[in-house]
């Protein structure tokens, strides 16, 4: 009986120890890029199996970057429901008559993430149709239903104008980003702003400038708000053509004025006051209710695409699951605690700030998301969370990754990227027709060469019997 033991025990010590090695293949990719194995986490877990063929570092708390999303959407998905849409509300503060308001319109958002330009559009479509023309007095912003501090977009990389930075907001809309447009025209240069916003001009200062090569095209580009005007200076590459790319520069308050005003407008409206931020008085009447896409749909924008203030937005939602507000972070990280309980998943060392991954201090072991990659995999609601996911060599941010390889379209792969960062977790359909879940985290200066050795990892699954 004791050597039936003992054998036992030594069986399962060469199972963990088989466990713990890397393909070679896996290894010298990483001995390539500088990175050692103390600074990886990884697990490779056959989906619906006990134990892992690979596991190196696996309960090392580790920074996830977006990969963190796959977290907060899953929570999203099993707390709120596939079908669950936001809804943002516009009342009549005062009397409407004959196309007339005496008193001011009320818009009050519950934290909807993609209230974008074409949806605002319909929505203030709909106002005119149910008879609202002409407000006397002012376009009133609610965006009590979030409790937050004061954001301040420069703290996480002193890069406050990138479309990333945008903090989470009540009444977010068309993610607070202008879509400027460079047209180089022989000598000169025409820049397109989307949308067009009343009251906001573009000065554009850019001058003629060669540029190496046009990955980083936008680099030598200095954008610096100066209240209503948006001043680009700098130089742009002529010879890099048309691009693109969104930016944030005008405050939540004055940027839901401006577009208001720009759509209300060209619909035949007017707005006599000013836009301030408030609430309704108990005497306002409801006159519109918009509601977003499912939270199915909303979700593939937010991993597919890998958009932080949606996640953001998303997040904050958890935390009012039950109906109720205002929404906060502590609220929001006690809901996801205790969903992860009900699961009887203990992550002891998970750390959340945002839900995004936009962070220096979120943490998750590789273990722990492999583990709520199998749980999703058993849930109702697995191929809604799977499908939000990027296909690898297809769309979203894997698009152009391994896109020759016998592992394109075999892969769900959500991945992330912050300075130091480099990280990947997904599901992987090997050839036999077995799916894997995979979780692949670097933390380290060279983590940004490590995209090789993860792909390496993504092919040996594939090619598994």
């Amino acid at each position: 009986m004791r050597r039936l033991a003992l054998l036992t025990f030594v069986f399962c010590f060469a199972c963990e120890a088989a466990a713990a090695v890397l393909p070679m293949p896996v290894r010298t990719a990483l001995k390539q890029a500088g990175i050692p194995l103390s600074a990886v986490g990884i697990v490779a877990q056959q989906t619906g199996a006990r134990s892992p063929l690979i596991s190196v570092n696996a309960k090392q708390a580790m920074n996830p970057a977006s990969t963190m999303k796959l977290l907060t959407a899953y929570a999203g998905l099993e707390l709120l429901g596939p079908a669950y849409a936001w809804k943002t509300e516009a009342y009549l503060d005062g009397e409407l008559k004959d196309g007339v308001l005496q008193g001011n319109l009320v818009l009050k958002g519950y934290g909807d993430p993609k209230l974008t330009l074409e949806q605002f559009w319909l929505w203030l479509r709909e106002l005119r149709a149910r008879g609202l023309r002409e407000i006397r007095g002012d376009l009133v912003l609610d965006r009590s239903f979030f409790e937050l501090p004061p954001h301040d977009p420069a703290a996480f990389d002193n890069d406050p104008v990138r479309a990333y930075n945008v903090g989470p907001d009540a009444l977010l809309l068309n993610f607070n980003t202008l879509r400027l447009r460079y047209l180089p025209n022989g000598n000169g240069m025409k820049i397109i702003s989307e949308p067009a916003l009343e009251g906001i001009r573009l000065d554009n200062l850019l001058a003629p400038q060669p540029a190496p090569n046009c990955d980083n095209w936008d680099d030598t580009i200095r954008v610096q708000p100066e209240g209503d005007s948006v001043v680009l200076q700098g130089g742009y590459p002529g010879e890099c053509g048309e691009r693109e790319h969104n930016l944030s520069v005008i405050p939540h308050t004055r940027y839901v004025e401006a577009l208001f005003r720009t759509l209300w407008h060209e619909l035949g409206g007017t707005l006599q006051g000013k836009a301030r931020d408030g609430s309704a008085s108990a005497n306002a009447q409801l006159l519109s209710t918009h509601h977003s896409a499912p939270l199915a749909e909303v979700i593939r924008d937010i991993n597919k695409f890998s958009n932080n203030v949606m996640a953001r937005q998303l997040f904050l939602t958890l935390g009012t699951a039950g109906g109720t507000g205002p929404a906060n972070l502590e609220r929001s990280t006690r809901a996801v605690q205790a969903w992860l309980s009900g699961k009887h998943l203990d992550f002891p060392e998970l750390a959340l700030e945002n839900g995004a991954g936009l962070s220096r201090m979120e943490r998750i072991s590789a273990l722990h998301l492999a583990q709520l990659l199998q749980s999703a995999a058993q849930s109702p609601l697995g191929p809604e969370l799977a499908a939000s996911l990027p296909i690898l060599g297809v769309d979203g941010s894997v698009k152009k990754r391994l896109k020759g390889s016998p592992a394109a379209g075999h892969a769900h792969l959500k991945t992330g990227t912050l300075e130091g960062v480099k990280t990947l977790a997904g599901y992987v359909r090997s050839r036999s027709g077995r799916e894997w879940v995979v979780v692949f985290l670097i933390n380290h200066p060279n983590a940004k060469f490590g995209q090789g050795a993860q792909d390496t990892l993504i092919e040996w699954l594939q090619q598994q019997h």
